[in-house]
């Protein structure tokens, strides 16, 4: 049986914790900054934890866990 390919749009976008999970950088952090208020932009600019719904598809997209 032929190996399984990863999909790297999905390895490029999370990181995996030493515990397992996955988080994701969150969006609306790269322009437009300057209406945004400084608790917002903190906030926008920290790793969240990838909601419990989305986990099956990204495993699927990942079958080897994400390359090091």
């Amino acid at each position: 049986m032929p190996k399984l390919k990863t999909r790297k749009c999905v390895a490029k976008r999370l990181k995996q914790t030493g515990t397992g999970k996955y988080m994701h950088c969150r969006a609306g952090h790269r322009h437009i900054l300057t209406k945004k208020s400084a608790k917002r932009k903190a906030r926008l600019g920290k790793f969240k934890e990838l909601k419990a719904t989305e986990i099956r598809r990204v495993t699927s997209s990942l079958p080897y866990g994400l390359p090091s």
